[in-house]
């Protein structure tokens, strides 16, 4: 049986299921893990599973889904365009379909917008194929009736204007880093009037090094009020994105987390307003992922910060 969990609806009517199951196992591959935590997943409530190309492991996610014995349309499924096929949308997609073994994918996403030759050279920003280029190929998919809504991933105000005044299709989604060190508040403003909703990756964070946790999960200020829920932290954590309107798809192979993360903490106003307060402490406004370089000439997978839109200014990342 389905969980009950809020659905959204996109600027098409589609309508999604709030918290999914990120399927990103922390490297390329691990196909027998992920098959199993989708199992799981869709044993205990899930129906949306948020995978890649670049995660190597939608045949497992594909296998989880049918052989799980869920008709394909209660399961909302979502997959990604790697950088390194920006020059090839359409055969890209169709070797996602055929690795998953669906007639359709519920969402496609640009996965970045950085463009990657095939050997995994970074292109130049504004070289060719622009993300525009790509956008209108995106676009070529919905026509064909194997993807019923396409959105984009770690876009910023700044990728997104790119797009928008070419676009035929407004995307329905931007998936990209949130949690109380990184709420996105002004892209999020943003996005809504464009009829664009956020959804959240990595909303619990990573643990750093040497550390078992992330450092949202052992914070004060969420573990009292999860306390005070008689809640865990990581389900705060959750109810916190969804209260603000915002699909969630967190990551957990343990049934147990993976049970409680899909219950939705009921968080008062007060509760937010302490919860949204958090990247206001000194340090706290931040990515709590790995991959970036926050010295002035950094580069992201080949653009720099300005080039992304990003905002390095505060002590961490603000895409805004």
């Amino acid at each position: 049986m389905a969980a009950p969990v809020p659905q959204f609806a996109f600027n098409n009517g589609i309508k999604v299921p709030a918290i999914g199951m990120g399927c990103w196992m922390g490297g390329a591959g691990h196909g027998d893990r992920a098959e199993v935590m989708c199992k799981n997943a869709l044993l205990h409530g899930y129906r949306h599973l948020d995978t890649a190309f670049g995660y190597g492991n939608e045949e497992s996610v594909g296998k989880a889904i049918r052989e799980s014995g869920i008709p394909r349309e209660e399961i909302f499924v979502t997959t990604k365009l790697p950088s390194k096929h920006h020059h090839k949308v359409r055969e890209s997609f169709e070797e996602s379909l055929q690795a998953l073994g669906l007639e359709y994918v519920d969402l496609y996403l640009i996965h970045w917008p950085q463009a990657d030759t095939e050997s995994g050279e970074h292109i130049p920003y504004g070289e060719k194929p622009t993300v525009v280029e790509v956008w209108k190929e995106m676009e070529k998919l919905v026509e064909t009736g194997k993807v019923k809504s396409i959105g984009v991933s770690n876009f910023s105000i700044k990728t997104l204007n790119e797009i928008l005044p070419h676009a035929s299709i407004i995307p329905v989604t931007n998936q990209v880093e949130i949690h109380p060190c990184l709420p996105s508040f002004e892209l999020q403003k943003f996005c809504e009037e464009k009829g664009i909703l956020l959804t959240a990756y990595s909303p619990l964070g990573r643990p750093a090094p040497g550390q078992d946790k992330p450092i949202l999960l052992t914070d004060t200020t969420v573990v009292g009020i999860a306390e005070k829920k008689n809640a865990t932290p990581a389900q705060v954590v959750i109810s916190w994105c969804v209260k603000r309107g915002i699909i969630v798809v967190p990551k957990s192979e343990a049934v147990e987390r993976m049970k409680s993360n899909i219950t939705i903490v009921d968080l008062s106003d007060e509760d937010m307003t302490i919860l949204n307060s958090i990247h206001k402490r000194p340090g706290m406004h931040k990515s709590l992922l790995a991959y970036h370089n926050y010295t002035d000439d950094g580069l992201i997978f080949g653009w720099t910060y300005e080039q992304l839109g990003w905002n390095m200014k505060k002590g961490g990342i603000c895409v805004d």
